[in-house]
Formats: structure tokens, C-alpha cells, sequence
């Protein structure tokens, strides 16, 4: 069967009420239902999810978490466990994003993320990109030891349920000067496809989905999916404009 083109939104730390955060989410959910061949994953503040969940129906819009500890309980003020999301309902968690790696998160605190989400039976959107695209190669080898070191406690059994997120920092953001080019993207999938291949075996790197995320709207959304060669997409801000985002998920299921 053929998998289902995965979009995501990443509301950050948007909107401001959780009026506008339920108004945004039905609109979403009911676009949804009626594009079939994509899965729809919203991942919105923590302070919303219960509220959201309780929209839930079916599994055509799902809800996913931005951000996760890697400890399991006790002592940690301010901090939100996988199983505790497991607990809630929720299904995927955003892990390694590129505004929590300028943070100071790591590799090596991103590789136990990524285990105790996979612990839990919840999906992890490992998110993965170079600063800069130089012209002697080294975003290559910078992005192999992004994905190895993140992944270094994964096990076969678990990774099918990992979906990597591939955002270029060069091209993020509203103040960009470059965007991606889809020729781009899909270099960038063709090398991630062949690291898990040869850490995990074919079979395996097969049933990773690759998204794309990086400045995503509506009117580049379907080179990024046809051309780029990605499995579905990781949209930032056009996630909260109502109108581009259904737009998208209409463009998505038309593939």
C-alpha cells in the first residue's frame, strides 16, 4: 500500500488563545476529512493539546507535540515526559527543530529524546538541516552525523515508527534570502535515504518518511512533494494562515 503523504504544522508558539488555537484546529480537521491521501499531524503549544484532543475524531488530523524531555519523571519543573503524551493521545512529538538546536540542544541529548519518544510508542519528527550549503561539501558529512548521532540509540524495531524532517537553516524563515530549490531537497533525500539504508538496511530506510520543511507555502508546496522527491512537508508559519494550509493539504492529496 502506498504510504500517505504526511503534513505537518508547526504553530510554534502561536496563536495567542486557545479561541483562536480551537477556531484554527476545526478549521484544519474539517479539510482533513476530505483529503484522505495525506495524514495531517498539528503540532501546537503544550498549553493547548488537551483542548484540541478532545476535537479529535478519527485519525485524518492528528496532534503532535513540539518539544519533549528525555527523562522519564521525578524532579524536572517545567518539563513534559513522552508518557505523559502517550497518556494525553498524542501521537508524534518534534524533536531536534533548528530553533531548539540554536537553544543548545544536541545530538547527543536529541538521540535520548528520540529514545524515550520510540519507548513510548509515539512517532518522532527528527528534524535535521545545515546552516549553509557550501560548495566543497560539507553539509554532506554535517548532516550524516546529524541523523547517526541522533539516532544513536534507536533500534531496528523502532525506527519505523521516525518520520526525519530535513529543514535547510538558509532557507527557514520569513527573512530568508534563498529558498531551496526542489533539485535541492531531493539530494538531500536521496543521502538520507542511503544513511539509513546502510545503518538499518533497505527495507527499513524504505518505510522512513522524508519531509520537507523550510519556508513551505502554497505555491511551492507541490515542487517540493513532485520534484524534491519528499514524502510529505514540515509547513512553519503558513501553518496558521488558515487559507494557505488547507491549500496545501488540498495539493498534497491531489499527488
Amino acid at each position: 500500500m502506498k504510504q500517505k503523504k504526511i503534513i505537518i504544522g508547526n504553530w510554534k508558539m502561536a496563536p495567542d488563545s486557545l479561541r483562536e488555537a480551537r477556531a484554527l484546529f476545526q478549521k484544519i480537521k474539517e479539510m482533513s476529512r476530505k483529503t484522505r491521501n495525506i495524514q495531517t499531524v498539528i503540532c501546537a503549544p503544550f498549553i493547548y493539546l488537551s483542548e484540541l484532543k478532545a476535537l479529535v475524531t478519527g485519525h485524518a488530523c492528528a496532534l503532535g507535540a513540539q518539544n519533549v524531555s528525555n527523562e522519564k519523571n521525578d524532579a524536572f519543573t517545567g518539563e513534559i515526559s513522552s508518557a505523559q503524551l502517550k497518556n494525553m493521545g498524542i501521537n508524534y512529538v518534534i524533536v531536534g527543530h533548528s530553533e531548539r538546536r540554536a537553544m543548545g540542544e544536541n545530538n547527543d541529548l536529541i538521540a535520548k529524546k528520540v529514545v524515550a519518544i520510540s519507548t513510548n510508542n509515539l512517532t518522532a519528527i527528527l528534524c535535521v538541516g545545515e546552516t549553509v550549503r557550501d560548495d566543497s561539501g560539507d553539509y554532506i558529512s554535517f548532516i550524516k552525523t546529524q541523523i547517526l548521532e541522533s539516532l544513536a540509540g534507536i533500534t531496528h524495531k523502532n525506527i519505523t515508527r521516525l518520520v526525519i524532517a530535513y529543514e535547510p537553516l538558509w532557507s527557514v524563515g520569513k527573512h530568508t534570502k534563498h529558498i531551496a530549490k526542489p533539485e535541492d531537497v531531493l539530494e538531500i533525500s536521496i543521502l538520507i535515504k542511503k544513511i539509513l539504508t546502510d545503518k538499518f538496511g533497505k527495507n527499513i530506510a524504505e518505510k522512513v518518511p522524508v519531509l520537507y520543511g523550510g519556508s513551505v507555502n502554497q505555491k511551492n508546496a507541490r515542487d517540493f512533494l513532485v520534484e524534491g522527491g519528499v514524502a510529505g512537508l514540515l509547513v512553519g508559519r503558513a501553518s496558521l494562515q488558515v487559507e494557505i494550509f488547507t491549500e496545501i493539504q488540498k495539493i498534497a492529496n491531489k499527488i
